[in-house]
């Protein structure tokens, strides 16, 4: 019986199976990447993966330094600016603009400039940061004892 109703079902197109496929003459063929992106999943939550990655990317805080330590930088410091073009290795903090903390760079240069109002360190090649961002200043003088 079965087999009948099927033989029946395919019986009724018959008229119109081996008809040319329609191309239509006022509307333009549309290409295959078109015709795909019609099936494509839809992203009902737009951001969402961006805000996902995001949180999930780390940032470090901002470690507090001791008086010590703080005083052998100031006295680094003040050793490059009496020196011409002694360059040193300066670690800062830099604040993360999208969330709280930030990371550590390094970053080679020689002191141009440390302004005491601003509180602002400016490299000779534009590099500008914080003094009080500064964590460490490193170099080729300062491997002696008296900087330890």
């Amino acid at each position: 019986m079965f087999f009948m109703d099927k033989e029946r079902s395919t019986n009724q197109y018959d008229d119109i199976i081996n008809l040319p496929h329609h191309v239509s003459s006022t509307r333009p063929h549309m290409a295959v990447a078109d015709r795909a992106a019609q099936f494509a999943p839809f992203a009902a939550l737009t951001g969402h993966d961006a805000a996902i990655k995001e949180t999930a990317r780390l940032t470090d805080e901002k470690l507090q330094l001791d008086e010590n330590t703080k005083a052998v930088i100031d006295e680094k410091l003040r050793y490059l600016l009496e020196q011409d073009e002694a360059e040193a290795i300066f670690t800062y903090f830099v604040p993360d603009k999208n969330k709280s903390g930030g990371s550590y760079v390094s970053h080679a240069g020689v002191v141009k400039k440390v302004d005491t109002i601003e509180q602002i360190i400016t490299l000779t090649d534009g590099i500008s940061f914080q003094i009080d961002y500064l964590y460490r200043i490193d170099g080729d003088m300062f491997d002696a004892e008296q900087w330890l």
